[in-house]
C-alpha cells in the first residue's frame, strides 16, 4: 500500500525556506551585486501571486464548480501571457498579438492531443496545470526568439539588404536570421528535455511522487508533459517568429532595421 505524504508546509515552513533568500541576500551584498531590491520584490511577488493563483485553484477545482471556470482560466492565460511578452522585449512592434496567435495555435493544438486522444482525462485538475505548464514554458522561447530576431536583423542588415538588392523576397532574406532566432530559442527547452531524469527531477513528477502515485506512471505523465511543452513552445515560437520578420519591412519591400542600441 502506497502512503501519501503530508507536504503542508504551514507559515513556519514558508519562512524556514526564506533562510536560503537571506544567503542570496548576503551574496549580493558581499559581491556588490546590487540585487538586494529584486530579490526583496520577487520574494514579496512570489508569495502574493502564488497564495492568490492558490485560493482561486481552490475554487476553480472544487468539484461543485462548473468546467467552464477551467476553460476560463485556459484561455485567460493567453493574454497575459501576450502582455508579458510585450513587456520583456517591447522592441519588436506587435510582439503582443503575434504572442497571442502563437499561443492559440500551440496550445490549442497541445489541449486537442492531450485531451482528444485520451492521454489525460478533461478534468479541471488536470486542464489547468497543463494549460500552465504549456504557456509558461513556452513564454520563454517567445521572448527568447523575439529578442534574438531583433538582434539579428539589427546585426545582419547588411546581409538583408544585399539579398533584397538581388532580387530575393523579404521573406528569403530573412529567413535564415528568423531561423537562426528560433533555434536558439528551442535549444534550452530541448536540454531541458534531453536530461529529465539524470541531470535534475522536474516539478510535475516530483509533486505526483509526494502526492503517493507511483514513480513510474509519475515519469510517464512527465514525459507526455515534456512533449507537449516542447511541440508547443516551437509552434508558437515558429509563428511568433515568421510574423516577427515581417514587421521590419515596408509595403514596397525595403527594410527597416532595428536602431542600435545607443544610436
Amino acid at each position: 500500500m502506497r502512503v501519501v505524504i503530508d507536504v503542508g508546509i504551514g507559515p513556519w515552513g514558508l519562512g524556514a525556506s526564506l533562510l536560503l533568500v537571506l544567503l542570496a541576500v548576503v551574496v549580493s551584498l558581499t559581491r556588490h551585486l546590487g540585487l538586494e531590491r529584486d530579490l526583496l520584490v520577487a520574494v514579496v511577488r512570489s508569495i502574493g501571486q502564488l497564495l492568490l493563483a492558490g485560493w482561486a485553484l481552490r475554487l476553480i477545482l472544487d468539484q461543485d464548480t462548473h468546467m467552464a471556470w477551467a476553460w476560463l482560466w485556459a484561455v485567460c492565460l493567453v493574454p497575459f501571457a501576450a502582455a508579458t511578452a510585450r513587456r520583456r522585449e517591447p522592441r519588436l512592434r506587435g510582439l503582443g498579438w503575434m504572442t497571442a496567435a502563437g499561443y492559440t495555435v500551440g496550445l490549442g493544438v497541445s489541449l486537442a492531443v492531450v485531451f482528444g486522444l485520451g492521454v489525460l482525462p478533461l478534468e479541471a485538475r488536470v486542464l489547468v496545470p497543463v494549460s500552465g505548464m504549456i504557456v509558461g514554458n513556452s513564454l520563454k522561447v517567445v521572448v527568447v526568439a523575439a529578442a534574438r530576431l531583433v538582434d539579428g536583423v539589427r546585426d545582419r542588415s547588411g546581409e538583408i539588404e544585399a539579398m533584397l538588392g538581388l532580387g530575393f523576397g523579404s521573406r528569403r532574406a530573412v529567413r535564415d536570421v528568423a531561423a537562426d532566432a528560433l533555434r536558439l530559442a528551442l535549444l534550452p527547452q530541448i536540454e531541458i528535455t534531453r536530461s529529465v531524469g539524470i541531470v535534475f527531477i522536474p516539478g510535475a513528477l516530483t509533486g505526483l511522487v509526494l502526492a503517493g502515485v507511483d514513480p513510474v506512471d509519475a515519469a510517464m505523465v512527465q514525459a507526455a508533459l515534456l512533449f507537449l511543452i516542447l511541440g508547443s513552445a516551437a509552434i508558437t515560437g515558429l509563428v511568433v517568429v515568421l510574423l516577427g520578420a515581417g514587421r521590419f519591412f515596408t509595403a514596397d519591400q525595403r527594410l527597416e532595421p532595428p536602431a542600435r542600441e545607443g544610436g
